[in-house]
């Protein structure tokens, strides 16, 4: 398997299984970043493909866990791209503190904190900029992850000498006190300030009201779509104002309406203000103590007057034809009462005269989209002509779907009496028009030109953007990798260290023994042939190690000593003592008495015999 940008049926089922059964919702993120961590657990279990790994989750639910740590890739130090840190520390930290009453609350989130080392770099930065004792009256930090697990360790702020080496000397000995297993602990103090949380950024609604908001190299994993609902939320988080803190591959180059740059180089944004009146409402609700109800009555008293009062007449209808609304204008017109209100549009006049609405008012329905009847002929009761354009436009709720339609005439009569008068000078200046319209389209195709290179442009910076992005969550998962080698090859170290211990424990023992000692295998080949034997037969073990016992040519009959091997071999006896006549290395006829035991090495099965000879 490798990764592709053909969608695979099979993968899809397998995001919808993990969305449905545990609630993760992973179609957000980059399809060939998901694939390349999923193949990667393919490849730990041998599995063939997308459709095994899924019937293998639903047998072994220990794997989510494993899946999902692989997933939700947790690379992340104290003071990650230090550079940057000093800039947030010498120029954002003195601008967001400008702002703000000496005594007033500072909020910073830390959203993608994983095992928590941005979120206690963000403390000991702020605690080193107010002071201790302010940091405490007056900073509160959310750090959230949708990895518990990550969470977990984060909440225990315990880390290793390795981790906190990018930590400042000074910081460190501030900062972090050395537990009794070796570990060192953040300072409790300081830890209190830091509240943790399990949070979902697309699914789950986002902290508010914040000065600070640190989201480094996380939107990189989503693609657009996400990123754009995603920003949209952290747009809303901020106050106005507010300060956003993003990692190396993430520009929002594309959301210049959200957020403006502050500084390219370190990644840092200012939340660009939107006077949007649901917001509105919203931030009301949240800072003051008035009820909500009180300001979203006066607001739709506003809004009503403004609709009463409009220029233009209008009406606004339901999906079904029911008139639920026309303003001053539209009831001088159309001869309009108040008891036409909640009727059926198409038992009045006005759904006939000056255009019929009923069939407009369809295709809108139909089509969800704006549609104009230009210059539509009417006439006042005293026979006077005029002239309307006619806007039928779809309502829209938050999702998207018609909720009533808005109809607007506009009174053209003036542009249209005008037009008339014009006609005669248009005459009179065809050719001059001519001529402009011909430089007209010259200068269109030169801005089309135009717009065609800017467009490339910005097609071009977006897929570098999109190509950089993707190059550091690769550089992250790399990273990954890495510290678990670098993890594996600390334990194969360990494993070595204690393996060549215990081998010169053992060589310490047999070289020791009084009595010649011989330990063969199953196959009865020697792996071990201490010191007195090589006296005692004359081979050193470095000929014979591996060879095959009965083949030895030495003084002792080793073809008597097959039976009693291979009745201990076969768990007939437990152990066999033969005594045999033998030759020594030195050629004098000696007595041997050998005893055969089972040997054994980390099974119940027995591995091989070891051989005990002694002279009788």
């Amino acid at each position: 398997m490798s990764p592709q940008e053909i969608p695979d049926p099979q993968f899809e089922a397998l995001l919808d299984f993990l969305h449905i059964s545990r609630g993760f919702d992973f179609s957000g993120y980059k399809r060939s970043s998901l694939l390349r961590r999923v193949i990667k657990r393919c490849y730990a279990l041998s599995l063939a493909n997308f459709g095994d790994y899924l019937d293998y989750l639903q047998v072994h639910p220990d794997e989510f866990e494993l899946l999902f740590n692989t997933i939700l890739i947790n690379v992340t130090s104290f003071f990650r791209d230090k550079p940057a840190w000093d800039y947030l520390t010498d120029e954002i930290l003195p601008r967001m503190m400008q702002k703000k009453d000496s005594r007033e609350a500072v909020r910073v989130w830390s959203a993608g904190c994983a095992s928590g080392e941005e979120a206690y770099t963000l403390a000991m930065v702020l605690a080193e900029y107010l002071g201790v004792e302010a940091f405490h009256q007056r900073v509160k930090i959310y750090a959230t992850d949708i990895d518990g697990e990550a969470l977990a360790q984060a909440r225990q702020a315990t880390y290793s000498l390795e981790n906190i080496k990018a930590v400042p000397e000074e910081l460190r000995h501030k900062y972090f006190n050395l537990a009794a297993d070796g570990n060192y602990l953040f300072n409790m103090d300081l830890r209190r300030v830091v509240i943790f949380g399990l949070h979902d950024l697309l699914q789950d609604a986002p902290i508010s009201r914040l000065d600070l908001l640190v989201c480094r190299n996380t939107l990189m994993y989503f693609n657009a779509e996400a990123q754009g609902r995603l920003l949209a939320r952290l747009h809303f988080a901020l106050n106005d104002g507010g300060f956003l803190f993003l990692g190396n591959a993430e520009m929002l180059i594309a959301h210049a309406n959200l957020f403006s740059a502050l500084d390219m180089k370190y990644h840092f944004f200012n939340k660009v203000s939107r006077l949007n009146i649901r917001e509105h409402l919203l931030a009301l609700g949240q800072t003051i103590n008035e009820p909500l109800s009180n300001h979203q009555s006066r607001m739709m008293r506003m809004q009503d007057l403004a609709f009463d009062t409009f220029p233009e007449a209008q009406l606004i209808v339901d999906i079904n034809g029911v008139l639920l609304a026309s303003n001053d204008k539209a009831r001088k017109i159309f001869d309009l009462a108040s008891k036409d209100i909640g009727n059926q549009i198409q038992d009045m006049e006005i759904c006939y005269q000056p255009v019929a609405l009923r069939p407009v008012i369809d295709r809108v329905i139909a089509e969800n989209k704006s549609l104009l009847v230009p210059a539509v002929e009417s006439h006042t009761d005293d026979g006077r002509d005029f002239y309307l354009d006619v806007h039928i436009s779809p309502l829209n709720d938050d999702g998207g779907h018609i909720i009533g339609i808005g109809v607007t005439y506009i009174d053209i009569s003036r542009s249209k009496n005008l037009e008339e008068r014009l006609k005669n000078s248009m005459i009179d200046l065809q050719t001059t028009n001519e001529e402009l319209q011909s430089t007209n389209e010259e200068l269109e195709i030169t801005n089309e030109e135009l717009r065609s290179t800017v467009e490339e442009l910005e097609t071009t910076n977006e897929e570098l953007q999109s190509t950089n992005e993707e190059l550091e969550t690769i550089n992250e998962e790399l990273q990954s990798t890495n510290e678990e080698l670098e993890t594996i090859n600390d334990e194969l170290n360990q494993r070595t260290s204690e393996l060549n211990v215990s081998n010169s424990f053992l060589e310490t023992i047999l070289g020791n023994l009084k009595v010649e000692v011989v330990v063969v295998d199953r196959d009865f080949h020697i792996l071990n042939w201490n010191a007195q034997a090589q006296e005692l037969w004359g081979l050193h073990s470095d000929e014979i190690m591996g060879a095959s016992f009965l083949g030895l040519d030495i003084g002792l009959p080793v073809e008597q000593l097959k039976h009693p091997i291979r009745s201990v071999l076969d768990e007939k006896a437990d152990i066999q003592e033969v005594l045999l006549k033998a030759i020594n290395r030195h050629g004098k006829s000696i007595q041997c008495q050998v005893t055969c035991t089972p040997y054994y090495c980390g099974t119940k099965e027995r591995q091989g015999v070891v051989l005990l000879m002694e002279k009788a």
